[in-house]
């Protein structure tokens, strides 16, 4: 989906025409007319504005990122790993048939199906860092600081 497309869908939402955003932001509206057919492309402070009034982020209208409101409403493994992302915690997850039990990993990155990890394997001293499917996880305990096993 463009941005001109989603620019139009978040003025829809709210009951605007494009005139009555053109007038929001001071501009023309043959000036959202073209943002919205994707033939130019709204000034930075304009966009920040327009999201502001839309009650969307910036990234959804460039990028189709997540509303407020759809990352308040998605699941709970999501939810889950967002508040994970940057902490201690225990995983086992599948690698190809296998099961990969992990004494500790930190999500580095999440980005809704996949997460990038760091983490030891048990029994094994070297650390790894692997992009794994969110749909591979099996398990996940969250770890206070002390029982990270001294790793850092």
């Amino acid at each position: 989906m463009s941005t001109g497309t989603r620019i139009a869908q978040a003025r829809k939402k709210q009951n605007l025409t494009q005139e009555q955003l053109a007038e929001l932001l001071d501009v023309t509206r043959q000036s959202v007319s073209r943002w919205e057919s994707d033939s130019a492309y709204p000034e930075t402070e304009k966009l920040v504005r327009m999201a502001k009034l839309l009650g969307v982020s910036c990234d959804h209208l460039l990028q189709g990122g997540e509303t407020p409101q759809q990352a308040a409403a998605s699941s709970p493994v999501t939810r889950l790993l967002r508040q994970a992302a940057g902490r201690n915690i225990q995983l086992s997850f599948f690698d190809s048939d296998n099961m990969v039990p992990c004494d500790w990993c930190t999500i580095l990155e999440f980005d809704g199906a996949w997460a990038n990890v760091e983490f030891v394997r048990k029994k094994r001293d070297w650390r790894e860092t692997r992009l794994i499917p969110l749909s591979s996880i099996r398990s996940i305990t969250f770890l206070r600081e002390a029982e990270k096993g001294g790793q850092a």
